[in-house]
């Protein structure tokens, strides 16, 4: 059951977090945004909502290792669910960009709890599966969105996705706290949830940006390249108009495959760190081809998407790998803030796309930023412990 509602947890969580890239173009411009400032208001209101999940993933992920992984996740689901709602009924720009800043709030706790409460319930062995597992049908939450975007108003969609985890919290009274977590939360000598303790040693403080840094390629293929791929398209001379939401599914169709493929690879080869780089060399020679393309079909720059879907499938391994790394007194922490900043960098990342792309072209710019990503992504891989059947039943101290 834990499984189970950890999986549906997050296909909420991508649901509402992939819904402002799907329906983008149609809300600004409902909104009165003309076609030449949408991509930097969508940059900004993107910004927001990043910032909101990398604040939320601190604060949420501090609240795990302190009160618990299961506490945590129904404050986060009625926090997003009632601001997806507002989001439907925003009027404004300014407003817009408040209610997706506190939908990332909220959506910040989904991810990190459950792949710690996954990862601490399942046998060492086996845990890879259950968190790709996980993954997988999370990742299907954007598909969902993409489809439902082509036959509901923006406004509805946004409705819709705030019920969905309005209905997500009765699911959560079947759920039950990790025994290793109980186990210490009975020592009162330990500290839990403390940044202080994970800043503390070089050691850990090195662990840990070495996590954020080995996440960066996602932010570049699908913050950049997918979620513009619209202003990419056009300015690759394509032979028609291509859709964000159409794009943004065939991605995420992708990564669910990469998901369980990658976990697979990990399982044979019993490593995190050599599954997840084969895929990030992969990543950038899909990259490589897909900035350099000219006069693609939309069907073309789709599949192209759903290329980079797949070679993006490290990302539940490489969260697993950041839960394995680190001590239960701070795995809720590290576990629920790592994805954040990963997620909440693409905000600065695509501000700066936008400013490249004035002088450099969009593709160029897409080029060197995926470049520089692709590069310190592989070098925090390559520096990171492996963790493949690690014992989880540790503290930091």
């Amino acid at each position: 059951m834990t499984l189970v509602v950890a999986a549906l947890g997050y296909f909420v969580d991508i649901f509402d977090l992939t819904l402002f890239s799907i329906v983008r173009i149609p809300s600004l411009a409902s909104l009165g945004v003309s076609p030449d400032d949408s991509l930097a208001v969508g940059a900004h209101i993107l910004n927001l909502q990043q910032a909101g999940l990398l604040i939320g993933g601190i604060g949420w992920g501090m609240l795990g290792d302190r009160k618990g992984r299961v506490e945590v996740l129904f404050g986060s689901i009625l926090l997003y669910s009632l601001a997806t709602i507002a989001s439907g009924l925003a009027t404004s720009i300014p407003a817009y960009g408040a209610c997706r800043f506190a939908a990332g709030l909220g959506l910040a706790a989904e991810l990190g709890a459950a792949i710690t409460l996954v990862g601490e319930s399942l046998p060492a062995k086996s845990r890879g599966w259950g968190t790709a597992l996980v993954g997988a049908t999370g990742l299907l939450g954007a598909v969902a969105a993409a489809l439902i975007s082509t036959h509901l108003a923006w406004r509805t969609c946004y409705f819709l996705g705030g019920c969905l985890g309005l209905l997500l919290l009765l699911g959560r009274f079947s759920v039950r706290e990790s025994g290793v977590f109980q186990a210490i939360s009975k020592n009162k000598g330990v500290r839990r949830g403390d940044l202080l303790l994970l800043f503390s040693s070089p050691g850990r403080a090195l662990r840990y940006i070495l996590c954020v840094a080995a996440g960066l390629p996602i932010c570049a293929s699908i913050g950049i390249l997918v979620y513009f791929s619209p202003e990419l398209a056009r300015t690759a001379g394509a032979t028609g108009p291509v859709s964000a939401g159409t794009a943004i599914m065939f991605a995420y169709i992708g990564m669910s495959i990469g998901d369980i493929t990658c976990a697979a690879l990990s399982q044979k080869l019993q490593s995190r760190r050599a599954s997840a780089a084969l895929f990030i060399l992969a990543l950038a020679g899909i990259t490589a081809i897909f900035t350099t393309i000219h006069s693609p079909s939309p069907m073309h720059v789709y599949l192209w998407c759903g290329a980079l879907g797949i070679a993006s499938g490290y990302w539940i391994i490489l969260i697993t790998s950041a839960s394995e790394q680190f001590g239960t007194n701070l795995r809720a922490t590290v576990t629920t803030s790592v994805p954040n900043i990963v997620r909440g960098l693409n905000g600065p990342l695509a501000l700066v796309f936008a400013g490249l792309a004035v002088s450099l072209g969009a593709h160029r710019a897409a080029l060197l930023l995926a470049g520089i990503c692709f590069l310190a992504g592989l070098a925090a891989i390559s520096a990171l412990k492996e963790t493949f059947g690690k014992d989880l039943n540790f503290t930091e101290k």
